[in-house]
């Protein structure tokens, strides 16, 4: 079954990379284990052999947001409207924002400006406007306090 169609020509590209991430996180809301989820991700569009080497920028994400996610969500939560609960955000909006929050706060191998400027470009491909506006208002928030 495919969640997402993959149109992307920069295959393996940090974007594609932080891409195929995102579809990890959304299908791991519906269970199972990194690996798989990563593995899944990573091979599906590829028509590559199921032992395929995942690249470390892939696992370092998944691994690090579901490590964080307790975390994240705390986070995440905190800087939401009143009134607005992290089970309110659609699945995609919330794994959206826990992969951009970890990069942002998490991942210092990554600039916090690209990694706000990567997800929002994401956002807009698997969400409508409304949705990647609100992504960049809160993690905006967390990229000024940061300063």
């Amino acid at each position: 079954m495919r969640i997402f169609l993959m149109t992307n020509v920069f295959v393996d590209s940090r974007r594609d990379l932080r891409e195929r991430a995102f579809q990890a996180l959304f299908s791991l809301e519906f269970g199972g284990d990194n690996l798989t989820a990563a593995r899944f991700a990573y091979t599906y569009d590829k028509n590559e052999e199921e032992e395929a080497e995942l690249p470390l920028f892939l696992l370092t994400l998944i691994q690090g947001v579901s490590d964080c996610r307790r975390e994240i969500d705390k986070n995440i939560s905190n800087h939401l409207k009143s009134g607005w609960t992290l089970s309110r955000l659609t699945l995609i909006d919330k794994s959206l924002l826990r992969l951009g929050l970890y990069e942002i706060k998490y991942h210092k191998e990554t600039p916090e400006r690209v990694a706000l400027n990567e997800i929002i470009e994401i956002a807009k491909k698997y969400s409508d406007e409304k949705s990647s506006k609100f992504i960049n208002g809160v993690l905006s928030q967390f990229v000024l306090e940061r300063k």
